[in-house]
């Protein structure tokens, strides 16, 4: 994760809560009375969150000392201790519930992620997230589909041609788009088209697309079509697939399978923060 922009990110957030002061914490613990708190897995998950925790409680106050015992990726039990963070009681207090928050939201894609994974169990397709992520958090919720296991898709609109439904309407045919793309784009940048027709198919693969996207399509029609596209052509399958069905995408041959839910619904993992008696 990039360190200067995960500083930024929690600066505003911090603000956002903050706004002027803390006003309760401020009154009743002022600036010099320190104490000492732990984070605790309520649920078993697969754990996110170390530069954030790090991060956000030394940015807060660099007097603060913190210590995760659990690594980005690391599957945890109820109960076990996550972390524990001293210093000053107001600062403790004034970042606990941004970094908790960002936590255990990273903590559940984490772990649908590793749900995912472990229900495809298929080495040879990988599991990947898409454009649906909370705004303002993507690089936080495709770091932590990371740590589930899964791999990131384009990071935003700047970085791959993504060429759907919309776009062929607009533009009039898949081959009609490609080329009026690729004879600006420069070399480094792929091209993938969404299709949901055989018809779209070969029209895909004579355009020289560099990735395929089967959306909405059935396992069936996918293992059917998939025969005819050139090695050199990445497939992914897309649309209508969940936690529930994943499993019946397992050998329809595409090299990625895209989940929108890992990010866009996901339930946060639940963790708390306790304070440790001196």
């Amino acid at each position: 994760m990039n360190t200067i922009k995960l500083r930024l990110l929690l600066e505003q957030f911090f603000i956002e809560d903050i706004g002027d002061r803390d006003v309760t914490s401020e009154l009743i613990f002022g600036n010099g009375k320190t104490g000492s708190m732990v984070f605790i897995a309520k649920e078993d998950g697969t754990f996110c969150g170390e530069q954030v925790i790090n991060t956000g409680f030394r940015l807060m106050d660099e007097n603060c000392q913190v210590n995760v015992m659990a690594q980005d990726g690391d599957r945890v039990k109820k109960g076990q201790e996550l972390a524990t963070i001293s210093g000053p009681i107001s600062a403790l207090l004034k970042a606990e519930r941004v970094v908790l928050n960002l936590v255990q939201r990273m903590s559940g894609i984490a772990t649908k992620t590793h749900q995912a994974v472990s229900v495809l169990d298929n080495g040879k397709t990988r599991i990947c997230d898409t454009r649906k992520t909370t705004p303002g958090l993507r690089m936080l919720e495709k770091y932590a589909v990371r740590c589930g296991g899964g791999y990131n898709h384009r990071y935003g609109l700047y970085d791959a041609v993504m060429i759907k439904d919309n776009h062929i309407s607009f533009a009039g045919s898949i081959i009609g788009a490609v080329e009026t793309v690729k004879s600006s784009l420069g070399h480094m940048v792929k091209v993938e088209v969404e299709i949901e027709t055989e018809a779209q198919l070969k029209e895909a693969i004579e355009a020289k697309a560099d990735c395929i996207m089967f959306d909405n399509r059935t396992p069936e029609e996918i293992a059917e079509w998939i025969g005819t596209v050139p090695k050199g052509i990445l497939t992914e399958a897309s649309g209508g697939i969940t936690l529930e069905n994943l499993h019946s995408y397992r050998n329809c041959g595409v090299d990625y399978i895209s989940l929108g839910f890992l990010t866009h619904s996901v339930k946060s993992l639940d963790i708390s923060a306790k304070v440790i008696p001196e």
